[in-house]
């Protein structure tokens, strides 16, 4: 992505009201509502400026984009909106933060060289990463018929063979959205049983276009510029099959990137922000959370960019709140 502007924070003794971390859709749209509010909020692009989203090629399901729109053009434009509203867009990451959890309190975020702001208010927008496979050309097709999300992609393997790989919920709800559109659906699964919910286990069964490889394991991706198909291990018959498919959906699980949070903020066991009472508030006073940072269930662009937009109507609430003590 390009950078039009760039911000530098001079004034080391400022008191600044909003900070965002992260430039996925939930980033971005909680800066164009703080400014809009007049909060002058300033965002941290991260390691990976405007999120998952730049590694997918094409964006087939948000709303308002009639013939959809590639990913990287998408967070473009999210930028140039941000930038229309006079947001400060630093290319930098954070590195630590120290949270006050008192009423008013003050906020350290940590970023480049030893650099430290203060803030009353932070918005945590930092997002989830996938759990890969961990073989040879799964990061270089991505975006070329390998897919972490099987709502976002499934519509360009209508009527073709596709392979969805995990035994748990998200993989189950995966393979089963799937068997509605496409031909052929293998669900690949390590062990010998399936780890999803009841309900879900009894859709699969019913389903007559999943095939169910129970002890398999994918050793080979077959393709060079897109997929073209997998080699498949079973363990339990000692042999290697070969199946063609035009798309691979890896759902064995997404972890999300609170790493610099941990022991400072509530999280759930899988660490995911708690937020409070169907809000963006946290444990912390002060402190929001929006997109898939503490969303580990619906996981789409358009529900991140609707947390944050909660996100800065909770700030901005929680600052007015301030101002009457």
């Amino acid at each position: 992505m390009k950078f039009n502007k760039k911000y530098y924070l001079n004034n080391k003794d400022k008191i600044y009201n909003c900070i965002i971390i992260g430039s996925g859709p939930a980033g971005y749209s909680a800066s164009i509502y703080a400014a809009r509010y007049g909060l002058d909020p300033i965002i941290f692009l991260g390691n990976l400026p405007g999120g998952q989203l730049t590694t997918t090629n094409y964006i087939d399901n948000y709303l308002g984009f009639p013939n959809g729109i590639d990913g990287n053009e998408f967070m473009d434009s999210c930028r140039k909106q941000a930038e229309r509203f006079n947001v400060k867009i630093l290319n930098e990451s954070v590195t630590d933060v120290i949270l006050c959890n008192k009423l008013g309190g003050l906020h350290e975020i940590f970023y480049g060289h030893n650099n430290k702001i203060l803030s009353k208010g932070i918005i945590i927008a930092t997002g989830s990463c996938p759990k890969i496979i961990g073989i040879e050309k799964e990061k270089e097709l991505l975006g070329m018929g390998i897919s972490f999300c099987a709502t976002c992609d499934g519509f360009f393997h209508k009527k073709k063979d596709v392979a969805v790989i995990g035994g748990g919920d998200t993989a189950l709800e995966e393979a089963n959205y799937l068997s509605d559109i496409c031909n052929k659906v293998y669900l690949i699964v390590r062990k010998d049983y399936l780890k999803g919910s009841e309900i879900l286990q009894n859709q699969i069964m019913k389903k007559r276009n999943i095939y169910l490889l129970f002890r398999s394991t994918i050793k080979k991706i077959i393709g060079d510029n897109i997929l073209k198909g997998i080699e498949i291990f079973n363990n339990k018959e000692n042999k290697y099959y070969t199946k063609l498919i035009s798309g691979l959906f890896i759902a064995i699980g997404n972890f999300p990137n609170t790493k610099i949070f941990i022991n400072k903020i509530d999280l759930d066991n899988n660490g995911f922000i708690l937020t409070k009472n169907k809000s963006t508030l946290t444990s912390n006073h002060g402190v929001f959370a929006a997109g898939d940072v503490q969303d580990s269930n619906y996981k789409q662009a358009i529900t991140s960019a609707g947390s944050g937009c909660m996100a800065a109507m909770d700030l901005y609430k929680y600052l007015n709140l301030l101002k009457r003590k």
